[in-house]
């Protein structure tokens, strides 16, 4: 079912994200005058445009790779990156000067293959433009090709539970109803819904991706817990499972052993994984035997 999905939607998935990331690459591209304007003062009015310029080289930059480089403050590259703006923290001088040095790097190792018009008297044409920026889009969503298979699997995956519950009767709930997990009535669902989980001596709330309130629910009972994963290969799975177990554990500890936190699986889980689930109490539904839902009171 994964593969058969994979090979038929996954590369509208990632040709989407793609085009959407060529026109953000594009507009990097126009801001630094087609990549012969890298200077402290563009990357001061246009932070965004880091991650661009990092996949513009030869060969690409990972972030710790262009701070070793640079070696300008890991703080203020990390900060851009995520953020997207400049750390206001440091001294106008010390940003300028570590801007400088960014600067001097993306300049020095800009990739002359993909900017074949850097070096040469006549300038780009659109053409070439539009080239380049698609290659360097490209590089943008290998780095994250993985995220973005498994957010479209996600999408699909919520939709396929969505369809199930609301041929049985159950309604939706919405952000506008402004009801909270613990306040759901009988025969309703959620998704993505916040949870809030007692860590040390505070609170913090984590996602969970389906909540559902069975037709039998008595009024203080609490919903019933699926999380929605999907996977390619059994080793990326064995590498994050206790994601799920640390979840697993921080809701048990602040609501007790009544927690129902299950997972809804499409894709490779082998026995190594769903045993380490199932030794912290999480149940699991296959998405190619999705009636089985009925099994848990639904």
């Amino acid at each position: 079912m994964y593969n058969d999905w994979f090979m038929n939607f996954a590369p509208d998935a990632f040709r989407s994200t793609r085009v959407l990331t060529t026109e953000v690459v594009e507009a990097a591209i126009k801001v630094t005058n087609n990549l012969t304007d890298i200077s402290p003062e563009t990357l001061r009015m246009h932070p965004e445009i880091l991650s661009t310029l990092r996949m513009s080289t030869c060969p690409p930059l990972a972030v710790d790779r262009l701070i070793g480089l640079s070696r300008v403050s890991p703080g203020l590259v990390k900060f851009i990156e995520k953020e997207k703006k400049i750390l206001t923290r440091a001294t106008e001088s010390t940003v300028n000067a570590d801007l400088q040095r960014i600067a001097d790097i993306i300049r020095r190792m800009a990739d002359p293959d993909i900017f074949v018009w850097l070096g040469r008297e006549e300038p780009a044409d659109e053409t070439e433009v539009h080239r380049a920026a698609t290659i360097v889009a490209d590089r943008l969503c290998g780095s994250v090709a993985n995220p973005i298979i498994r957010n479209a699997q996600e999408r699909r995956q919520l939709a396929a539970i969505e369809r199930w519950l609301e041929a049985r009767g159950y309604a939706k709930l919405t952000a506008a109803d402004a009801i909270k997990f613990d306040q759901m009535p009988p025969a309703t669902f959620g998704l993505r819904m916040n949870v809030p989980v007692r860590i040390g001596l505070g609170k913090v709330n984590i996602p969970v991706d389906v909540a559902i309130a069975p037709k039998g629910a008595q009024r203080g009972d609490l919903p019933i817990f699926f999380e929605a994963k999907s996977a390619g290969d059994y080793a990326n799975v064995n590498k994050r499972r206790k994601e799920e177990a640390a979840k697993m554990s921080q809701l048990k500890s602040t609501y007790g052993r009544r927690i129902k936190f299950n997972l809804f699986l499409c894709g490779y889980f082998d026995s190594g994984y769903l045993g380490y689930e199932a030794a912290e109490g999480i149940d699991w539904v296959w998405e190619h035997r999705i009636d089985d839902l009925e099994k848990f009171g639904l």
